[in-house]
């Protein structure tokens, strides 16, 4: 009878530590979009991914750790996301997207953004979303990703935004003012 070898234990226990690790990471973004930076705590990230407490400790050496990696976790897809949503609505679509999107998520990734004010750890992070926004919106008018209007755009699109969550600004007037900054960066010189 010809057996072939199943994995082997260490290669088995590998992958079961790397879902353990992803586990409780997506349960430290969850918590963090829920409630912010506070909410992320060892025994909150434990407790929801329904796993001994030990276990964040053994893949995160620190709560600095887990709050990095989950930001950087909810950096990556918040900017997939976005840049799927600019792909298949446009630019000027983006007040849309914001409007449509998970609260809590959004005022989660600014929270974490103004704290990477005080956490050089955070920062590259932030500094990252900043670029990669920057990036989408020159893609998206055809741009350089250093040209300076993708920048100045990209901080009228944060205040836009920002406006909308923090104040629940009309989402007609941001629409309005996002299609006047657009017109404006476009507009030749």
């Amino acid at each position: 009878m010809n057996r072939q070898p199943g994995p082997a234990p260490h290669t088995a226990t590998q992958a079961r530590g790397r879902r353990r690790r992803a586990t409780l990471l997506a349960a430290a973004v969850e918590l963090l979009t829920e409630g912010g930076f506070a909410a992320v705590t060892h025994r909150a990230v434990a407790q929801r991914a329904r796993l001994p407490l030990a276990a964040t400790t053994y893949y995160f050496t620190s709560r600095d750790q887990l709050l990095a990696e989950a930001f950087a976790q909810l950096v990556d897809t918040e900017l997939a996301t976005t840049r799927t949503w600019i792909t298949d609505h446009g630019l000027t679509g983006l007040p849309d997207h914001l409007a449509t999107a998970d609260r809590t998520r959004q005022l989660g990734l600014w929270e974490l953004y103004v704290h990477a004010g005080r956490d050089p750890a955070l920062q590259q992070i932030a500094r990252r979303w900043t670029d990669g926004c920057v990036h989408l919106i020159a893609d998206a008018l055809h741009l350089g990703h250093t040209d300076p209007r993708a920048r100045l755009l990209y901080t009228t699109v944060s205040t836009l935004w920002l406006e909308h969550i923090v104040e629940q600004r009309p989402l007609d007037d941001t629409r309005s003012l996002l299609t006047l900054a657009i017109e404006n960066t476009l507009r030749p010189p």
